[in-house]
Order: structure tokens, then sequence, then C-alpha cells
């Protein structure tokens, strides 16, 4: 297939490049809608934290220092927002 397309059926055919062959489809997709959590991490239990808010679906983001006292650490947690229909 050249870079122009290819012909059609017979000789002097219609031609048509690859992305008419095959359009182009978008397809509409709901947004992700997220929730958010802070959370104070103690060192001697970092893990068992991490592991429980995993357990609930909760997906850590980045891990900072605290904002009076740069030795405790903060865990921002994400999870995707549920959609309760009534």
């Amino acid at each position: 297939m050249s870079r122009r397309g290819r012909a059609g059926p017979g000789p002097g055919g219609p031609r048509w490049t690859a992305s008419a062959a095959a359009p182009d489809r978008h397809y509409a997709r709901p947004m992700t809608k997220w929730e958010y959590s802070t959370v104070p991490l103690l060192v001697h239990a970092t893990k068992q934290i991490l592991d429980t808010w995993g357990e609930d679906g909760w997906e850590l983001v980045q891990v900072v220092p605290g904002p009076n006292n740069p030795e405790q650490l903060v865990a921002y947690m994400k999870r995707e927002k549920q959609e309760y229909k009534a």
C-alpha cells in the first residue's frame, strides 16, 4: 500500500487513505471522579496503615513531611469515587 492510499475496485477506481478506510472513532466515556484523603503516618506502623487503607480501595499518591513537624509524614491517598444510584 502506498502512502497515498490504495485503489478501490477496478482501474481508476476511488482512492482512499488509511484513515478513511478505518474511520477514527471517538467514544465518549464518563470522566473518572476521585475522592482524596490525607493520612498521618506513624513511623512504627507505616506498612500497617497503608495496608489498611489499601484494603479499602485507597491508592497511595504521595508521602510528604507534615506541615508542623517535618519528622511526621503525611500520606495523600485517592480512590475512584463511587456513584450511588437510588
